[in-house]
């Protein structure tokens, strides 16, 4: 599973830092690509390999402000779908998991004035990772799925 993210600095994209916004990309993309190229050849050899990717509700429409965290979700969406694509043919299953609004440290930096306690706990979205995961899913590979938290 590839979850590693990263918001970036929020603001215009035209007067962004530009180390901060490659850092952006560098986290959220170009890590993800690495593990594409790095872990294909495992997955390829599982009789059940599984390739999951964490994106954001950002992907669905425009985010004035939210640049490089915008973009490179926009862009790992893309890479995804293509990499489930070339492995059609092979016993790789490859998804996107939308986990919504999470209590996370990073919807806190996204949102500082939202009650955290208003959103549901990691935790309370595992069985969606876990129904991705498992060699008898019955989810089709390449498709976007929006995470249900569990009571």
């Amino acid at each position: 599973m590839a979850n590693a993210g990263q918001l970036g600095a929020l603001g215009p994209v035209a007067l962004s830092d530009a180390d901060k916004f490659e850092t952006t990309l560098a986290v959220n993309l170009t890590a993800n690509y690495r593990l594409i190229r790095s872990m294909d050849p495992l997955l390829r050899a599982s009789d059940a390999g599984r390739a999951i990717f964490v994106t954001s509700g950002v992907t669905r429409g425009l985010l004035p402000f939210w640049g490089a965290y915008a973009v490179s979700k926009v862009a790992l969406e893309h890479m995804v779908q293509l990499y489930a694509a070339e492995s059609a043919s092979s016993n790789i299953k490859v998804h996107l998991i939308d986990p919504g609004a999470v209590r996370t440290d990073m919807r806190a930096q996204a949102f500082p004035g939202e009650d955290p306690a208003t959103l549901p706990a990691p935790e309370a979205i595992a069985e969606t990772f876990i129904e991705m995961a498992v060699a008898d899913s019955i989810v089709p590979s390449g498709g976007r799925v929006r995470a249900l938290a569990q009571a």
